[in-house]
């Protein structure tokens, strides 16, 4: 797997590679020895991240792992102070920080990267093709991109019969990685589960609480966490019940976090800041409230954030009824599988594959292709026979771009 990439990097053609591996199983290591093959060639790298916490935490680990070699990184965020903002794009543009780690601010117009070479996207799904682009557009020609996920969006899966998008596997579980188990439960049981926390926390363990995903408003979504963080605190009085959502400021995000893997926080409410980068191992219970709400890539994510010590771990999604199909399709897939491959390939057939050519992630693309389920031999002797097009008839498979793509070709390089 690192053979293709390192060997893709060496080609003068960009690279187009989704790495894709269940969490915890090692693609920063990945992304880490890239990022010096890429250096050490004279090139910048961009590795963004779609949430503070998880960019922060690349970037204090890649600082752990390279301290000592002459390569100077620059953070990026949000919530970054102005000074340190300008010092850190005054790096970047003068080509003296070769390594940029940072959040969604690494694609802002003010932002340099002159030499760039490597854009590294973690948790590509979280990201919108225009996004993705804006960041490999920085380069001045054009970038290797390599897209890292624990469960790739439909669209992606499907651009690997239909574009240039190769993918390589880590298909093994971490050293002490057990599989989650999952468990469905009606809402007019949480009083069950509240027990079970109980229970987990009173023999040493630890747990989270996810809020529902209420996508109207954020605001609503902050009182709903609000109002459950006060609830479990009155029903678990002898537990310390811990808050985090994605309002707060960076530093009390921070001391939260740094309190629940020392242990002092028993229960941790959190809204779906902790799909990604959260790492406690003790951790070994998780309630996901109005699971129905959510898709299939977080609550893959989100289930992945417990299971990583070794102990045996349950995951409970409470749904409330009725249920839409969907709902229950999703629901079912979950419930059924631990592999991020196979839930990625169910969630491809509920959702389909969303714009060949355009942003939306999932649902009917809008040109007539063949079914991914039905048609996979067809649609491989069709990429043999674009690939012998391309190397053979160079004028005939322009005008078959232009005349089905027309223009927008960039799109499926995302």
């Amino acid at each position: 797997m690192w053979r293709e990439i390192a060997s893709d990097l060496k080609r003068t053609v960009p690279m187009q590679r989704l790495l894709q591996g269940d969490v915890g199983s090692g693609k920063t290591i990945v992304a880490a020895l890239a990022a010096l093959q890429a250096i050490e060639s004279g090139r910048q790298v961009a590795f963004m991240a779609p949430t503070e916490i998880l960019a922060e935490q690349h970037y204090r680990k890649l600082a752990q792992w390279l301290g000592g070699l002459p390569i100077e990184m620059a953070w990026l965020s949000g919530s970054l102070p102005a000074k340190a903002r300008n010092k850190a794009r005054a790096a970047l543009a003068s080509g003296e920080a070769m390594f940029a780690i940072g959040t969604h601010a690494l694609f802002e117009d003010e932002v340099l990267l002159p030499r760039l070479g490597l854009a590294i996207v973690d948790e590509q799904h979280r990201f919108g093709v225009a996004q993705r682009l804006k960041l490999r557009g920085k380069a001045a020609g054009e970038a290797h991109q390599l897209m890292m996920s624990a469960t790739p969006i439909p669209r992606s899966l499907a651009m690997t019969f239909y574009a240039d998008l190769d993918v390589s596997a880590i298909d093994e579980m971490p050293p002490g990685r057990r599989p989650v188990a999952t468990r469905l439960v009606n809402n007019r049981r949480r009083s069950e589960v509240v027990e079970r926390v109980r229970r987990a926390c009173a023999e040493g363990r630890q747990a989270y609480w996810v809020c529902p995903l209420i996508e109207e408003s954020e605001k609503l979504e902050l009182q709903t966490a609000v109002a459950l963080h006060a609830e479990l605190t009155a029903a678990l009085p002898e537990l310390r019940v811990g808050l985090l959502h994605g309002k707060m400021k960076p530093d009390d995000k921070t001391v939260v976090m740094a309190d629940f893997v020392a242990g002092a926080i028993h229960v941790l409410v959190a809204t779906t800041v902790i799909e990604v980068g959260v790492d406690v191992p003790n951790a070994s219970m998780m309630a996901i409230e109005h699971a129905e709400r959510f898709g299939l890539a977080q609550l893959h994510q989100l289930r992945g954030r417990v299971g990583r010590g070794g102990i045996e771990s349950t995951c409970y999604l409470i749904f409330e009824e009725p249920l839409t199909d969907t709902a229950k399709a999703r629901l079912k897939v979950i419930f059924e599988n631990n592999d991020g491959f196979e839930i990625s390939r169910q969630d491809l057939v509920i959702r389909g594959p969303g714009e060949f050519l355009g942003a939306k992630q999932s649902g009917v693309p809008l040109l007539r292709f063949a079914d991914l389920e039905r048609d996979v031999a067809l649609i491989e002797r069709a990429r043999d026979a674009a690939t012998e097009l391309v190397d053979e008839a160079h004028a005939a498979a322009d005008a078959h771009l232009e005349r089905w793509l027309g223009g927008r070709q960039e799109f499926i390089k995302a």
